[in-house]
């Protein structure tokens, strides 16, 4: 379920609003009667997991290729002066 607000009431109750945002609503905002953005929770763990799984099947695919320890070494040392 969203709970639609005007742009001028998502400024003057932007606290609560983000508590419900948290409590798992929600929030569009209009500007007028015309949805212009969208309040909802971040789920950080969920989108670490999604891009640690772009990058095992690019992996797997091919498109990226393994790092070799010679590599690493060498990234290691990248920008320091010897």
């Amino acid at each position: 379920m969203s709970i639609t607000v005007k742009v001028a009431e998502a400024k003057t109750r932007l606290s609560e609003l983000l508590a419900l945002v948290e409590a798992g609503e929600e929030i569009v905002i209009a500007r007028g009667n015309e949805p212009v953005a969208k309040l909802t929770a971040l789920d950080e763990k969920a989108r670490r997991a999604a891009v640690i799984e772009e990058i095992l099947k690019a992996r797997d695919s091919g498109e990226i290729k393994p790092v070799t320890r010679e590599e690493i070494l060498a990234w290691r040392h990248e920008g320091h002066k010897y």
